[in-house]
């Protein structure tokens, strides 16, 4: 099929509706096991920590690709890009869909998880075709569909699964999927590439990319079924050393995936702290609910399924999606830190209250949209603030390391409460007890709590930095 090209200015509401399809099938595919990870855990005879990391791997590979997604779009063009990256995404849909196993799933998953360089690429077409003014309105048209995919996914999920089966709920939206990108293909004009010269940092990527799927699957393994202390430590001497590799590499290559310098400055230090903990608390809380709604009645649950557990998320999901618009005004008005303090103060009360009142879905629905807006609106705070706090040329670098954080530690959590409910496992049934929930519901508590404590700590050590800059 021969490319569109088109003059630059003169996009039309086809190539813009196309990338909108494309997001909403996107946020769709992103979102089907928020639901469905019970239905999954027991038709795969999975342990709860293996669930996680199937959700966890998606994530990791969005983490690797979110930071050099813009870079391949500047060197080889957006559209070309997106293209290819929207093709290993079909791939691993079908894969999923077919997946007789989960080493075949997690393959699915990994592929799929490349899908989080859709939308700089989609942004970056945005931006090289239309006019600022128009252009804004689009990038928020795509976010918007991105968001209500995500709403859509866990939606029809529960249906889908119970109607047909799990395999279905991958399928579908990979259809739409390759649709709208045979649609971008045919509408979207070819944009030439930014800076031909510009360089991809491939060790670096390869690097990280190591690091971070053996630590991911280090822990799921230390906390899941346990590891001898001798295979520990090798796991702990391996993840350090490709950690000690890539920082080497990134120091010493011209054009670096991740410009360390750029981390060392306490401002953005203290950003991706703050960003860790608040996201590690919301991971453990996101995999915790949805885990005690499905138990058996009879085992201190709800008996929920798939399609019931859908449609009690979906407040949470809505907040989530408020959290980010509320989170930039508030920002604006009040500043990163205040917001940060008042979400952790939110969230810390909330699973505190959980520990003990669970006895009610309403409750758990309630605790999902506020934890959900808490820490919504606390990353949204510290993202804005930071590009804010940094200069223009580095306000990329420094969006993309918040959100390779984010994306950490929402599946650093997720592995810790899921390795909780594996501990608290009863010894005859093999399903969580309810202490189980109770010790994840508090931990995550605790972890938002250590937010506030974190926030102190910073602003301490920022205060006495310009101090003894001034001196």
């Amino acid at each position: 099929m021969s490319e569109a090209v088109g003059p630059p200015g003169r996009l039309g509401k086809a190539p813009i509706a196309a990338l909108g399809i494309l997001a909403l099938a996107l946020g769709a595919l992103q979102s089907v096991l928020d639901p469905a990870l019970p239905l999954l855990q027991r038709e795969l005879g999975l342990s709860p920590s293996e669930g996680a990391l199937v959700g966890n791997t998606l994530l990791v590979t969005g983490a690797v690709v979110a930071p050099v997604a813009g870079k391949l779009g500047d060197r080889y063009g957006g559209r070309r890009v997106l293209l290819r990256l929207m093709a290993v995404v079909s791939a691993g849909g079908v894969l999923a869909s077919l997946a007789p196993n989960l080493p075949v799933l997690l393959l699915g998953q990994v592929m799929q998880g490349v899908m989080v360089g859709a939308l700089p690429l989609s942004f970056i077409l945005v931006r090289k075709n239309l006019p600022a003014a128009r252009s804004q309105a689009a990038i928020g048209l795509v976010l918007a569909l991105f968001t209500g995919g995500g709403m859509v996914g866990t939606l029809f999920a529960g249906p889908v699964a119970e109607g047909l089966s799990w395999h279905w709920m991958f399928a579908l939206p990979t259809a739409v999927i390759i649709v709208a990108t045979l649609a971008v293909l045919r509408l979207m004009p070819h944009d030439p590439p930014a800076r031909a010269d510009s360089r991809i940092d491939w060790p670096g990527v390869l690097l990280l990319s190591g690091a971070l799927l053996t630590f991911m699957i280090g822990l799921v393994r230390v906390t899941g079924s346990g590891l001898p202390p001798l295979a520990v430590a090798g796991l702990v001497v391996l993840v350090a050393a490709l950690v000690t590799a890539w920082i080497l590499v990134e120091r010493r290559t011209a054009s670096p995936m991740v410009d360390l310098r750029m981390l060392a400055r306490p401002s953005m230090w203290h950003a991706c702290l703050l960003t860790l903990v608040v996201s590690s608390g919301f991971g453990m809380t996101a995999l915790l609910i949805p885990q005690l709604l499905a138990m058996p009645e009879q085992a201190h649950g709800f008996g929920a399924d798939t399609t019931d557990i859908g449609l009690l998320l979906l407040p949470g999901a809505i907040a989530g999606s408020l959290a980010d618009s509320v989170g930039g005004l508030a920002t604006r008005r009040f500043g990163p830190r205040v917001v940060v303090v008042a979400g952790s103060l939110v969230a810390a009360a909330t699973l505190f209250a959980l520990a003990s009142l669970h006895s009610s879905s309403w409750q758990l629905v309630l605790a999902k949209a506020l934890t959900a807006f808490a820490a919504g609106v606390g990353t949204t705070a510290l993202l804005a603030g930071a590009a804010t706090d940094v200069g223009a040329e580095d306000t990329g670098i420094a969006t993309s390391l918040l959100v390779v954080t984010r994306v950490i530690g929402v599946a650093v959590g997720a592995q810790i409460g899921a390795s909780i409910l594996d501990s608290g496992a009863d010894a005859v049934t093999g399903l969580p007890a309810e202490s189980a929930f109770v010790t994840g519901f508090t931990v995550a508590g605790l972890v938002a709590a250590v937010a506030l404590l974190a926030v102190r700590l910073t602003k301490n050590r920022t205060t006495t930095s310009h101090k003894g800059a001034r001196a």
